[in-house]
């Protein structure tokens, strides 16, 4: 390999010998060969010890680390990457499945690529690059995804224009780089449908994650009243009404989205008169609002993005659970989340604590909530576990 060569300061290898798969520019002492944004690199500790291959990013994440092991990244390497994650998801009954056809493939560093998301829809893969190194690999992995998936994957369409940190040199524009078809088509998860559209939707198109908390929801809301909040597409909507909830009340502030709510809920039932939708900021709602219910829903945006935001964010935390408290009903159920991933479990369950003991109420935790399988957490790597969930019972 000829590829330009990082050396670490002393003592800076320690991480990489526990696999973390990031180096700071803060931890290299010197670089050779003077690699452009998103080359590959080696990486070698002080007394000339290789340590790992990796992407070379200008910034405080200096490096991702896509192997630990002196290989090269070529077309073998892709393609035995994404090999690894498709037979995880086939381990967790995700592919093939004739009750959901869309889930996460390549999770980041959960799957061992660094700045790299890839989502399945039916015969469509969805990629995401958050790294230079990753949008110029992209044709390659495009590539692997078609020959992996043996003429189940007949597009790969590239949504990268919002995620990649740095933009000025590449010009990226999202549209298909293998095959071709719609940008918007109807999908099952777990028999249920849904109309995602890879071009106008969040993330690459649905909130995967939260498949399985949804499923949870749905196991409880036989008879009951259930308000979901930030609602965006009506997902936990959907999984609350075909649970047989009496009635479902959907918040959200987006126009757009609440067009696709409606579509949504008009796929999966016949015309109904127990669900409503509210268009309308959820603080506002909640603090004006007579109405109690017996499960309420609370999964918003990320309320931090960087750690300079965590103080902010937790307060905000604090506030919306304390308010959704205040709406349920003896006995009712709050289902609250936290997407913010410098916001870590302790943080997240102290925020929801200080609102329980504000509320005055006695309150138990039931269920203790994570992403699912296709979202895997890299153990070396705590960063990559960002959504936290409780289910709670509010007497």
């Amino acid at each position: 390999m000829n590829s330009p060569r990082v050396t670490l300061k002393p003592g800076k290898e320690q991480s990489l010998k526990r696999f973390h798969p990031w180096i700071f520019s803060g931890a290299i002492k010197h670089v050779e060969g003077s690699p452009t944004e998103g080359e590959v690199v080696q990486v070698y500790d002080p007394d000339d010890h290789f340590l790992a291959v990796g992407h070379f990013h200008t910034g405080s994440i200096a490096v991702r680390v896509l192997s630990f092991q002196q290989e090269e990244i070529n077309t073998e390497f892709w393609t035995q990457r994404i090999a690894e994650a498709l037979n995880l998801r086939k381990s967790a009954g995700l592919f093939p499945s004739g009750e959901t056809s869309m889930f996460r493939l390549v999770h980041g560093e959960g799957d061992n690529l660094p700045g790299l998301i890839v989502d399945i829809y039916g015969s469509t893969a969805v990629i995401q690059c958050h790294s230079t190194g990753m949008y110029l690999a992209r044709q390659a992995i495009a590539r692997a995804l078609i020959e992996i998936f043996d003429g189940n994957i007949k597009a790969v369409y590239d949504k990268s224009s919002s995620t990649l940190p740095r933009r000025e040199n590449l010009h990226p524009s999202d549209g298909f780089i293998e095959g071709e078809g719609d940008t918007k088509g109807t999908f099952i998860e777990n028999g249920h449908q849904f109309i995602v559209s890879f071009e106008q939707g969040q993330k690459t198109g649905f909130f995967l994650d939260q498949r399985e908390n949804r499923h949870l929801l749905q196991s409880y809301a036989k008879g009951l009243s259930v308000l979901n909040t930030f609602a965006y597409t009506g997902g936990f909507s959907v999984y609350a009404l075909a649970g047989g909830a009496s009635e479902v009340t959907d918040v959200e502030s987006s126009e757009a989205a609440v067009k696709a709510l409606q579509q949504n809920i008009n796929l999966n039932f016949s015309p109904t008169t127990n669900h409503k939708v509210l268009i309308a900021d959820v603080f506002d709602y909640l603090r004006s609002t007579s109405e109690f219910f017996d499960i309420i829903v609370l999964d918003p945006p990320a309320f931090a993005k960087h750690k300079d935001a965590l103080k902010n964010a937790l307060q905000a935390y604090k506030r919306l659970n304390l308010a959704a408290i205040r709406r349920l009903k003896p006995g009712g159920l709050l289902f609250t989340f936290s997407c913010s991933q410098v916001v870590d479990k302790t943080d997240f369950r102290n925020a929801v604590f200080s609102a329980s003991a504000i509320s005055g109420r006695e309150i138990s935790i039931l269920h203790q909530l994570s992403q699912p399988a296709d979202h895997p957490i890299n153990i070396y790597h705590p960063e990559s576990e960002y959504l936290k969930g409780l289910v709670l019972k509010v007497k």
